[in-house]
């Protein structure tokens, strides 16, 4: 009897083990099962000049709760040439549902020819879906000394985009926030805190519509 009693206690090692591998196992499918959005974008959504957990984007971490798990891959300084370059290992990486793409305002105050801003975004969008991830348009304007030729070809950018890949569109991100003095930082062109959850709510309602999720299940 006293032979046998470690290979008995060896096959409940084992049993025991290989119930807890299952266990853990279900558990990661279960949080798998999460929605993931991948934030792509540049200084405005990458909380500068600010506390990073007073962003836009941690703000919708913080809503969406466990409801949906987010990747901000933002940049300050971000431009659609370098988010080009940067999101298929992204994809690869992070197996996104949705691709959250914010970027071109760097584009424009440098002055980057619309066409090759355009042809970056059409890269990006193209790698979303080929990732099977839906994409989500953040536009964004440039300011008014560079002068309305230029911006109605800038903007024109994300309407383009959006006709042509039949995607949801946030015509301007900082709607509300850009023009108002408070909202804004001495520089002009990133917005404070308090115009952060302005930002959230000018993404909210597109994206929850690309989400599918219960809006009485998510706290504001």
């Amino acid at each position: 009897m006293m032979k046998k009693f470690p290979e008995v206690a060896l096959r409940h090692l084992i049993t025991w083990l290989l119930a807890l591998a299952l266990s853990m196992g279900l558990t990661v499918v279960q949080a798998d099962e999460r929605p993931t959005l991948l934030v792509m974008g540049d200084s405005l959504s990458a909380a500068y000049g600010i506390e990073a957990d007073s962003g836009w984007v941690s703000l919708l971490q913080a809503r969406l709760e466990n409801k949906a798990r987010v990747i901000n891959a933002s940049i300050s300084g971000e431009t659609t040439g370098g988010g080009a370059s940067r999101l298929p290992e992204l994809l690869g990486q992070h197996a996104p549902d949705i691709v959250l793409l914010e970027l071109g305002g760097n584009d424009g105050l440098r002055g980057l020819p619309p066409g090759q801003f355009e042809a970056n975004m059409r890269r990006m969008i193209e790698a979303s879906h080929a990732a099977d991830a839906e994409v989500l348009l953040l536009g964004i304007d440039i300011p008014p000394n560079y002068g309305r030729a230029y911006r109605d070809a800038f903007t024109g950018v994300y309407r383009r985009l959006a006709d042509d890949f039949e995607l949801p569109l946030v015509p301007f991100l900082l709607d509300g926030v850009a023009l108002d003095d408070n909202l804004m930082q001495e520089d002009g062109i990133h917005p404070t805190a308090a115009g952060q959850p302005i930002i959230l709510e000018n993404v909210w309602p597109k994206l929850m519509t690309l989400l599918e999720i219960d809006l009485d299940l998510v706290s504001d």
